[in-house]
């Protein structure tokens, strides 16, 4: 059976290598295509980026299982055994439309648990890694454990769409904690937003709806530097079927479900 050492060593090679690639079709023409609405893209390099993980792993690890964005995987029904969850570019807009604010986002679950979470922010060349329970990592440096919060003095990354009308939550729940914050900001890339919150970049990051893939490599980061996990409920993150995403800097969870989400929330 495959050590997690290994596995996060040879992960460690394959985002470097993927984002290699990735950084070499900023020269070249894209072939874009629609998923579900003119908002949902899809490019060859997301195709061909988890087809090389794909690929890789099954070399590697022949009895492991991929649940990755595009579905070039395997048809996953639950968590058991080592399941490498995988997203080939977080934020398909981003890097459609400006070649950067985009991510490889790589988890590692055996048996339901996250044991490895990797971001690679590939125009930054940045590499947010973690191992459960040995700590979270920007390329070589140990991330420090997160401080406390209050959201008067918190940047919280939210999408604009969550304050203005939408299917999933009432907006005025949420416009009085914009309002309340020093600041918002929106990436883009969950994958990102989560890496940022993990490296104290941001406080706070809440959306509505996210998919396995988005946070899976992300959530492990932010547990690992101390920060507070859980959907917009203040429920346990369902990993298989994707949810909603709360997550924060210690003191900050607490605030925002006493005074703007408690009884309140949806998903």
């Amino acid at each position: 059976m495959a050590s997690v050492k290994e596995m996060d060593t040879y992960a460690k090679l394959w985002m470097k290598e993927a984002g290699t690639r990735l950084r070499a079709s900023f020269k070249t023409k894209l072939n874009i295509e629609m998923k579900t609405n003119p908002n949902d893209l899809v490019t060859n390099m997301d195709k061909g980026i988890e087809k090389f993980f794909c690929e890789k792993i099954g070399e590697a690890f022949p009895e492991h299982r991929i649940f990755g964005e595009e579905g070039m995987g395997n048809d996953i029904k639950d968590l058991k055994g080592t399941v490498w969850i995988i997203d080939p570019i977080d934020g398909t807009l981003n890097f459609i439309h400006q070649q950067r604010n985009f991510a490889i986002s790589l988890g590692v679950y055996v048996d339901g648990i996250g044991k490895i979470g990797m971001v690679y922010d590939v125009f930054s060349d940045e590499l947010y890694h973690a191992i459960k329970g040995q700590g979270a990592f920007l390329n070589d440096q140990r991330l420090p454990s997160l401080e406390e919060a209050s959201v008067s003095k918190a940047i919280i990354s939210i999408n604009a769409s969550w304050v203005t009308e939408n299917r999933r939550i009432d907006p005025s729940l949420l416009a009085p904690l914009v309002r309340d914050a020093r600041g918002t900001r929106s990436y883009g890339s969950a994958a990102l937003e989560l890496a940022f919150v993990a490296a104290g970049r941001i406080d706070a990051y809440i959306t509505m709806r996210l998919m396995p893939w988005d946070f899976a490599g992300g959530v492990l980061l932010v547990e690992e530097v101390g920060g507070e996990v859980s959907n917009i409920k203040g429920d346990k993150l369902d990993i298989l079927k994707g949810d909603s995403l709360f997550v924060s800097k210690p003191g900050l969870h607490k605030e925002v479900f006493d005074k703007y989400l408690l009884g309140n929330s949806s998903r």
